[in-house]
């Protein structure tokens, strides 16, 4: 039902002198974002201070005034992390139920906090605050997973396991050198992620509404006191985009699936059918039903989850596609998927190290599957290549052996000489002696390949890029560029 008219506007509403009618409840409701956006909070007490500061440099406002307005930000700070400050959804979101409570404390100096600034440049503030702490601190998820990747790597040098493709074994590998292919494709997650917060590096505040200010403000002293090189470019750009939060939600999509990958591996390899490895009880759950079961519900709900990122990205495109120049409300849909997306990669980065770091590796088993001589029948072939015999004419002669053992139902290592001989004069031996498993592995020593040296020394390349990496995210946060 529709307010009556005549209704006037609360006062706490800091545009309603505009308005004749106070807003209907049902907007009050849809229009909300408190529920939400208090997440800012931390980000927006940080950027007021900042312009608090920066309004005295001026001479907008005096020293004393500064001081007050400093000091009730403190407060309402403490208010927040005590958990006694009084959220009102009425005030819509995190700035006004700031600037609100402020006015309670201070009285009417709390309305010259806003002096130059509006709503649009100072969500875009806090968000570039929030994004520039929150990369900061997935690159640190990411650093830790690695970092246990690492150690189970090389744990397990000696351990060796099929490689697959298509799901089908394909070639002998180390275990190791599998879960270093995984940290490399977290290691550019983060790599990403520090590409990333290069593009977060201007100041949004001072940009107003859309077109600056005609007041005196000081841009590069917000920016510098924010830990921003410098103040944004283009006003209208700054309230309008959200592009620095699609780059991290489509970084974190991209790491969501790499982790949805080494999961899924984690519940085939946890099969019974495989046996390879077996998960932690502190990461695993049972059955209400079938009292034999353990599950592996850890890596299937990160596996699950990557949906949600992938979607929140989604989401937030679709919000932006067609929004012309410049600030419109849709925006306030950037939030809810943001923080959803930021907390999801969060705790999947933080249970999958767990269940790694804890998991028992059924060495045995990997290596009864990777003793299958049919995975040394790429080497055959190059065995006849060393041999002057073109690769196609050897591929095709190890087909017809595959093909005969495999009809016959016999042990590929069973083929004598002669009958080696029997399918191509090349050959120099039984397939027994030919076929080796450590040979196999130690021949593939080119770059990137798995043989123990190469491996090793893969391993100690990423154990000082790790090293390298924790001492710049260490150097961030000491430096203050960031609000730990």
């Amino acid at each position: 039902m529709s307010p009556k008219s005549g209704n006037k506007a609360p006062a706490s509403k800091p545009w309603g002198g505009r308005f004749s009618e106070a807003t209907d409840p049902a907007v009050e409701r849809f229009s909300a974002s408190i529920h939400f956006d208090r997440l800012l909070a931390r980000h927006d007490i940080h950027g007021s201070k900042a312009q608090a500061h920066m309004l005295g440099e001026v001479g907008l406002i005096s020293p004393q005034e500064v001081e007050a307005l400093i000091g009730g930000l403190d407060r309402i700070a403490e208010e927040i992390a005590e958990g006694s400050f009084p959220f009102d959804a009425a005030l819509e979101d995190i700035h006004m139920n700031i600037e609100s409570r402020l006015r309670a404390h201070l009285g009417p100096v709390a309305g010259k906090l806003h002096t130059g600034r509006s709503r649009n440049d100072q969500i875009a503030t806090d968000l570039a605050l929030f994004l520039r702490d929150v990369s900061l601190e997935t690159q640190r998820g990411l650093l830790a997973l690695r970092g246990v990747l690492l150690e189970r790597a090389r744990e397990n040098i000696e351990t060796i396991l099929p490689g697959y493709t298509h799901l089908q074994r394909a070639q002998p590998v180390r275990l190791a050198h599998h879960w270093l292919a995984h940290i490399e494709t977290l290691g550019r997650d983060a790599s990403r992620l520090r590409d990333a917060r290069a593009r977060i590096d201007r100041c949004p505040l001072g940009a107003g509404a859309m077109a600056g200010s005609t007041l005196p403000l000081d841009r590069e002293h917000s920016a510098m006191a924010l830990g921003f090189d410098a103040p944004t470019r283009n006003s209208m750009d700054t309230v309008a985009s959200r592009d620095f939060a699609l780059e991290y939600m489509a970084v974190a999509a991209i790491s969501m699936v790499h982790l949805s990958r080494l999961a899924e591996e984690l519940v085939l390899w946890s099969s019974a059918e495989f046996g390879f490895v077996e998960l932690a009880d502190a990461y695993s759950t049972g059955s209400s039903l079938m009292p034999q079961k353990k599950n592996p519900d850890v890596p299937e709900i990160v596996r699950g989850k990557s949906g949600r990122a992938i979607g929140n990205l989604v989401t937030l495109l679709t919000v932006l596609k067609g929004l012309p120049l410049t600030y419109n409300r849709d925006l306030q849909e950037d939030k809810e998927p943001l923080f959803d997306t930021v907390e999801t990669l969060r705790n999947s980065l933080e249970v999958m190290a767990g269940a790694i770091a804890t998991l028992d590796v059924k060495r045995e088993r990997m290596r009864e599957a990777a003793a299958d001589p049919m995975l040394l029948a790429t080497d055959l072939a190059e065995i006849l290549v060393r041999a002057e015999v073109p690769f196609r004419d050897a591929h095709e002669v190890v087909g017809r052996i595959i093909g005969h053992v495999t009809r016959k139902q016999i042990d590929l290592r069973s083929l004598s000489h002669a009958d080696m001989q029997s399918f191509h004069e090349a050959f120099e031996a039984g397939a027994d002696e030919l076929l080796d498993l450590e040979r196999s592995l130690e021949s593939r020593s080119l770059a990137g390949g798995t043989a123990r040296v190469r491996v090793e020394a893969v391993l100690d390349e990423i154990e000082a890029e790790l090293s390298a990496e924790r001492s710049e995210i260490e150097a961030l946060e000491a430096s203050g560029a960031v609000a730990t």
